[in-house]
């Protein structure tokens, strides 16, 4: 009998070997540095191993890809709080991992406490990663009017001018008020879980390795899951200045390349070191700010005006003109760093080399297409007409869906290595791109705008010309 275990990549991978390896299931090739997304359980050789992004691992077991996962408590809350009878079930605390739900306002905005939400008449604006237990929040304090703005991350960056509440995780209040942020409530707290999947804990024997974990427990972390009021008692610090228009500026991989581009430019900028979490790098650019914020919010944050210039990848855009064609966002400038393709990719074992081929091979259900590019693979299925099909939304390590959880990945590449490393082949090139600069186009054309937006983009033109040429 095989079981299968779902485990995260990133910040708990490293406890969670050491878990592992004291319940006797050690697992080889399974740290922070490791791009292997199946490794090997020699202890066990009935247990199937594979590392996933953590959003994706509750979504896993609920489904029934999976038997067994461990997660933080957060993204099995996420799910759960909407879908009641998912099949996924949380089975004990790890005891590591620890990070609390919070609230958060801006120290520079007018928010003080939990009291001053409910009693606002205005619609209350929440951004966060977390829709579904943001709304079952807002609905459980009954706020008289909310909207929810779904991101990727990097929630607190919108506040106070886009938004006057985030919905984020953070590791305690101290850490939290450091960063300019006042929590008004903790919604939630815990740490990371093992979750089975209810029909393989009812089907299949797990008792061996249910009983060795929790054997090798550490004391449970979590924090009792009831909303606290928090004031906030830190001290407030003013927005400084006014800013004519706002920029955009991405975190992660691309944030050291994007660095590297404004000081080519001329473009002083300060707090914008990778490997820190500033929020609100400061440029030399007079009425201009600045926040950083995820490459694949920028467009639609854009395009509803919470941005006037941003730069992210092509990819992204497109992903987002898909969707809505008619989005007041447009490129305005590309800047020549950043480049990879957009690709079709399935297993090697699979016995195709075209998306051709694909369309000729005999199935017995719809064809399962992952990826982060959720309306990228939308339009790449009904341009080829690889009908029936179904879309799974991944959040990171797509490669790890194949050949088990995906039939075709839709993803991007520099090389293809990282790709033919996971025995994995691209069958199909959809488009190439790079890191450019977009625009709102109403923004572009207003008066009180149009000059500082001009000065922006002519100030990047010339970064781009000063590229050397290989």
């Amino acid at each position: 009998m095989q079981i299968k275990l779902a485990l995260p990549k990133g910040p708990l991978q490293d406890r969670t070997a050491v878990l592992l390896k004291e319940a006797g299931f050690a697992v080889g090739d399974y740290d922070q540095g490791s791009r292997s997304y199946r490794p090997q359980c020699e202890a066990s050789p009935g247990l199937f191993v594979k590392v996933f992004h953590e959003k994706d691992i509750a979504i896993q077991v609920a489904i029934g890809n999976y038997d067994l996962g461990i997660c933080r408590f957060d993204w099995v809350e996420e799910l759960l709080v909407k879908y009641h009878s998912d099949a996924v079930v949380k089975v004990q605390a790890l005891g590591y991992g620890k990070r609390n739900l919070y609230a958060v306002a801006a120290d520079s905005s007018e928010v003080g406490s939990l009291q001053e939400l409910k009693s606002r008449s205005e619609s209350l604006r929440i951004v966060t990663e977390y829709p579904n237990l943001a709304e079952s929040f807002a609905l459980t304090q009954r706020l008289r009017k909310f909207q929810i703005f779904p991101v990727w991350g990097a929630a607190g960056a919108y506040l106070p001018e886009n938004a006057e509440l985030a919905i984020m995780t953070g590791a305690s209040s101290s850490v939290l008020r450091e960063q300019g942020l006042v929590p008004v409530a903790t919604i939630l707290g815990g740490g990371a879980y093992l979750v089975a999947n209810r029909n393989s804990l009812e089907s299949k024997d797990l008792s061996r390795i249910l009983s060795a974990l929790s054997a090798a427990e550490v004391v449970a972390t979590d924090v009792e899951e009831a909303v606290k009021i928090g004031a906030g008692s830190g001290t407030r610090r003013q927005i400084e200045g006014e800013f004519g228009i706002y920029l955009a500026l991405p975190d992660g991989h691309q944030q050291r390349h994007t660095a590297g581009f404004l000081k080519k430019a001329g473009l002083g900028i300060r707090g914008y070191s990778v490997g820190r979490p500033t929020t609100r790098p400061r440029i030399g650019l007079d009425g201009v700010a600045v926040k950083v914020v995820r490459p694949q919010d920028m467009p639609l944050q854009v395009a509803n005006g919470s941005f006037d210039l941003a730069i992210t990848g092509r990819d992204w855009l497109q992903d987002h003109r898909f969707r809505f064609p008619s989005s007041p966002v447009e490129e305005v400038l590309e800047l020549g760093f950043g480049w990879v393709r957009i690709v079709a990719v399935v297993s090697q074992d699979l016995p195709v080399s075209s998306t051709k081929d694909l369309r000729r091979l005999g199935r017995d259900s719809a064809l399962r297409l992952a990826s982060e590019y959720v309306n990228i693979a939308d339009k790449y299925a009904l341009d080829n007409h690889l009908v029936p099909y179904k879309l799974i939304p991944t959040w990171g390590a797509t490669e790890a869906f194949l050949p088990e959880d995906a039939d075709v990945l839709i993803e991007n590449t520099e090389t293809g290595s990282t790709i033919a490393k996971h025995k994995l082949k691209i069958i199909d090139t959809l488009f190439e791109s790079s890191a450019c600069l977009i625009g709102n186009t109403e923004a572009m054309r207003r008066r009180d705008k149009r000059e500082k937006i001009s000065h922006v983009i002519e100030a990047m033109r010339r970064g781009v010309e000063a590229r050397p040429v290989s």
